[in-house]
C-alpha cells in the first residue's frame, strides 16, 4: 500500500506541473511536441530533417532527453536550432519538473513549436505528463512489428505515429499488415505515416501534419 500511495503521489505531483506548463505554452500559443520511441529509432534525425526544411518558415526550439553525453544537442544546435540538453543519469524518461527547469535555460517567447525529445523507451515516459499538446510516437521497422502488441501503453499514449525506416522493410520479416492490426486494435483512431526520414519518404505528409497543427495553436483562444 505504501508504495501503490508513493507512486500516485509522485504521478499527481507530475501532473499538477504538467498543468502549469500546458497554461504557460498555451499563454504563447506554442506548440508541443512529446516525442516517444525505443532507442535509435530516428527521432533525432526526425527533427534534423525538420529543421532542414522548416527552419527558415517555423521558429522551433528543442529539449533533449538522454541519460548522458550532449551529442543529439549538439546534432540539432549544428543546425542553427536552439536545444537545451538533459541527462537524467539512471533515470529512463523525462517528467515535468524536468522540463520547467530546461525552460529556464530555454527562451521559448516567440516560438511556433517545442519539441521534447524524450529518453528513447516505449514504458517510462508513456505515464508522465510533460504538458504536452500532442505525444508523438516513432517506431521504425528494425525493431520488429510486434511493438504495438508488447507495448500498447506507448501506443494508448501518442496521439499521431510515425512508422520510420520503411526503406529497410525489404531486409526484415516486417509486416505492415500485422503492425497496423495491432494498432488498430488497442487504438483504432491513432493515425500513422510511414515514412523514411534518411529517404525522405513520407516527411512532407509528417511536415504538412506539424505545420497543420502550428496554424491551429496559433489561432486558438487563450
Amino acid at each position: 500500500m505504501t508504495e501503490i500511495k508513493l507512486v500516485k503521489n509522485v504521478l499527481s505531483k507530475n501532473d499538477e506541473l504538467a498543468a502549469a506548463l500546458r497554461r504557460q505554452f498555451a499563454q504563447r500559443r506554442l506548440l508541443v511536441l512529446n516525442l516517444l520511441s525505443s532507442p535509435g529509432s530516428g527521432k533525432t534525425t526526425l527533427l534534423e530533417q525538420t529543421a532542414r526544411t522548416l527552419a527558415k518558415s517555423v521558429r522551433m526550439a528543442v529539449i533533449e532527453g538522454d541519460l548522458q553525453t550532449e551529442r543529439d544537442a549538439d546534432r540539432i544546435r549544428a543546425l542553427g536550432v536552439k536545444a537545451v540538453q538533459i541527462n537524467t543519469g539512471r533515470g529512463c524518461h523525462l517528467d515535468a519538473a524536468m522540463v520547467g527547469n530546461a525552460l529556464a535555460r530555454l527562451d521559448i517567447d516567440g516560438l511556433d513549436v517545442l519539441f521534447i525529445e524524450n529518453v528513447g523507451n516505449l514504458v517510462c515516459p508513456a505515464g508522465f505528463d510533460l504538458g504536452e499538446d500532442f505525444a508523438v510516437l516513432l517506431i521504425s521497422v528494425p525493431e520488429g512489428d510486434d511493438k504495438a502488441a508488447k507495448y500498447p501503453i506507448a501506443f494508448l499514449k501518442a496521439d499521431f505515429l510515425l512508422l520510420n525506416k520503411i526503406d529497410l522493410a525489404p531486409f526484415t520479416n516486417f509486416s505492415t499488415e500485422r503492425f497496423k492490426m495491432d494498432v488498430s486494435r488497442i487504438k483504432p483512431t491513432l493515425q500513422m505515416i510511414e515514412l523514411s526520414c534518411t529517404q525522405g519518404k513520407g516527411l512532407e505528409d509528417w511536415y504538412e501534419w506539424l505545420q497543420t497543427r502550428i496554424s491551429n495553436k496559433r489561432n486558438a483562444t487563450s
